[in-house]
């Protein structure tokens, strides 16, 4: 049985850590406000942006002139995997969630014969995948020293990214994220960048067809890496809330299962005390009654 020394510093400490935890609770939620906020304002834009693309695509996809970017390679032998993660820890599954479906997507594709690259953004996501698949790595987004995001952070990725599909590194790129629903769930989400991928927008037969000028294929290739550094933008918002959120329920979690640690040390800590305090008498009670 541990002694009441050792009992009062565990309780102690336990009450330290509670309070730590409550402050990133507090910090998580204010953060999460801005986050959130950011990513659903965000959400209109890259669809209707998405629309677009896809009505221009519709037109332009299938012609002899057709983007490199939207035509793609003509192969999928060769694929690059964006995994977009957080730079930091503490925030429940959200880095592991997003880490599980990436090693899903690589195991499958290397069972079909595909080569697979890995591209990491973030530290956490480098540090999972860096145990089985160092191998498969040909790069590293640092964003530690990013306070806020941008949309210049989306375009350096985005930069990366297309420069080696230029380079005829690979041949279709996929980004990793976790899309956010609510404070509790947050929905790991692969969605295929390059070549790109977009559904036209639904219009009635009565409505007259758009006159592109210049031509379509000409307005698809200055869009289209617009196109990708959006959906990485987008991304990356849904990413940040999602990671405030978890970190959020994570630290709830973690407070509240500190002050029930604390319920407990402390029922005993009075025990022992107690169990303390009754030996005492009953050595004094067998003293007197022995004189």
């Amino acid at each position: 049985m541990p002694n009441l020394k050792d009992l009062k510093n565990r309780i102690s400490s336990v009450k330290s850590t509670r309070k730590i935890t409550k402050a990133m609770q507090m910090v998580a939620a204010a953060k999460l406000r801005r986050a959130q906020d950011a990513a659903e304002a965000a959400r209109p834009y890259a669809e209707r942006f998405n629309a677009v693309l896809g009505s221009l695509a519709a037109g332009a996809g299938q012609s002899e002139g057709a983007p490199r970017l939207l035509a793609g390679t003509g192969s999928d032998q060769v694929q690059l995997l964006v995994v977009m993660t957080a730079e930091r820890g503490l925030c429940g599954g959200f880095n592991s969630s997003i880490v599980k479906l990436a090693r899903t997507r690589i195991k499958a594709l290397q069972a079909d014969g595909k080569t697979v690259k890995i591209l990491t953004v973030g530290k956490k996501g480098r540090e999972q995948l860096r145990r089985d698949f160092s191998d498969l790595m040909v790069g590293h987004i640092d964003m530690s020293e990013v306070k806020r995001l941008g949309y210049s952070n989306a375009q350096d990725i985005a930069s990366d990214v297309l420069a080696r599909f230029d380079a005829g590194e690979y041949d279709v790129a996929t980004i990793f994220y976790a899309r956010f629903v609510n404070v509790v769930t947050q929905v790991p989400t692969a969605l295929q960048v390059v070549p790109a991928s977009f559904e036209a927008a639904e219009t009635p037969e009565d409505v007259a067809p758009y006159d592109y000028e210049p031509s379509e294929e000409a307005i698809l290739a200055d869009l289209l890496p617009r196109g990708v550094a959006t959906q990485i933008f987008a991304a990356l918002l849904e990413n940040a809330a999602s990671e405030q959120g978890a970190r959020q329920s994570a630290m709830d979690n973690a407070t509240r299962n500190a002050g029930e640690m604390i319920d407990d040390l402390t029922i005993q800590f009075n025990r022992t005390r107690q169990a303390v305090i009754t030996n005492e008498l009953i050595e004094i009670i067998s003293g007197a009654e022995a004189l």
